[in-house]
């Protein structure tokens, strides 16, 4: 068996580099696992805040801006669309995105027959909104996606028609302010029945670099574990190779030159340890050697 033909230093060697390998890739699943969690435990905090802050914009305009210009509506020439919680949410967000921290993050109440075409939904976001119709328990869905080239996570929750009031807007388009139908026309954004799911209110976070700087903190974490591994390895290498197989080596030479007749040589002992204690126990069986070698010569010599 080739085990069995390798030094000690050697097995020894394998055997404390195959625990310390083992232990570092159990560290390292576990701490990826780790770091992968609250990475997206950071992502899904980031989009909730987010979305609970547009919720609040929408409850605002819905609750006082909405009532403060409603009588207006009917005698502007032009619809006054901050009187709309969607367009004020989808506003103040694109205001947000101004600043570079928040480029990179995306709102969209987006709409299956909306007043306003830059609500339509696309491909992705009808699937999202049919979902919802299909699943009327399902409040929220909150997946990761490909976005911009990079790994998004994004929270959807679905947009009910809840106040009849909304209905003056999006119901029969004869009933809608007259602004409304000089700004946005009569073909779209009608139709919708009260109870009806129309929408879905979705927010993206970007996630790659959240998960970049996951996986650099992996990176350097096990990257330290090795550094230690190295010195630990090279540390007990030195303690193995002085207290262990130059003692053992110098004690093969000695019975070698004891096996080939030469009684001069003497097992060195200069610790207490089980080399110490090997080199005596040798020792005594070196004087017993000898004695028994001159009883031999002198049975002869008679």
């Amino acid at each position: 068996m080739l085990l069995n033909k390798l030094k000690l230093g050697t097995k020894f060697n394998l055997l404390l580099i195959i625990v310390f390998l083992s232990g570092i890739l159990l560290s390292g699943l576990t701490l990826s696992w780790v770091l992968q969690q609250e990475a997206q435990t950071e992502v899904t905090s980031k989009a909730l805040v987010l979305l609970e802050t547009m919720n609040a914009v929408r409850d605002y305009t819905s609750d006082h801006i909405g009532p403060l210009l409603s009588p207006q509506l009917e005698t502007e020439p032009i619809f006054i669309s901050e009187t709309i919680p969607a367009y004020s949410a989808t506003e103040v967000f694109q205001t947000l995105r101004k600043n570079e921290q928040y480029k990179d993050f995306f709102y969209k109440e987006a709409t299956l027959n909306p007043t306003n075409l830059r609500d339509k939904a696309d491909s992705f976001e009808k699937n999202v909104i049919e979902r919802f119709r299909n699943e009327p328990n399902t409040r929220q869905i909150s997946q990761f996606r490909t976005l911009g080239g990079g790994r998004a996570f994004y929270v959807a929750r679905p947009l009910t028609v809840k106040k009849e009031s909304c209905l003056r807007c999006h119901g029969d388009p004869n009933d809608a302010p007259k602004s409304q139908l000089a700004t946005y026309g009569a073909e779209n954004g009608y139709g919708w029945k009260l109870n009806e799911i129309v929408a879905a209110q979705i927010l993206s976070v970007p996630a790659q670099e959240i998960f970049n700087q996951a996986n650099r903190s992996l990176l350097l974490i096990l990257s330290t574990l090795l550094g230690i591994f190295s010195v630990i390895f090279i540390g007990i290498n030195f303690l193995l190779k002085g207290a262990v197989i130059r003692p053992l080596q110098k004690m093969v030479k000695v019975a070698e030159a004891i096996s080939m007749g030469n009684m001069d040589y003497e097992f060195e002992q200069k610790t207490e340890d089980e080399i110490g204690v090997l080199a005596k126990a040798f020792n005594r069986m070196k004087s017993s050697l000898a004695i028994s070698m001159n009883l031999l010569n002198n049975y002869r010599s008679h």
